[in-house]
């Protein structure tokens, strides 16, 4: 699982798996818009608010970020099942 989107929040929110040290930072750098994951764990995850005022850019780039995590830590076995899909 690489991310988690609530449809019924306006603004709609994600949560995204990141690494430690560039959660801290993105929080850090968007307070109002990337938060501790909400109801995940705090380290690993931050929770999105999607409500226009981060970069379009940026948050593909968190998707493909957390979406990579969740890959890199597959077994070789579920990798090449990933990739034949």
């Amino acid at each position: 699982m690489f991310t988690i989107v609530s449809l019924d929040e306006v603004p709609l929110r994600a949560n995204l798996k990141c690494d430690p040290e560039r959660a801290i930072e993105l929080r850090e750098e968007h307070e109002e818009n990337i938060l501790p994951g909400y109801h995940m764990n705090k380290q690993h995850w931050n929770t999105l608010v999607m409500d226009g005022c981060l970069d379009p850019k940026l948050i593909l780039e968190l998707i493909d970020h957390s979406y990579d995590l969740v890959v890199s830590g597959l077994t070789k076995k579920l990798k090449e099942e990933l990739e034949n899909l």
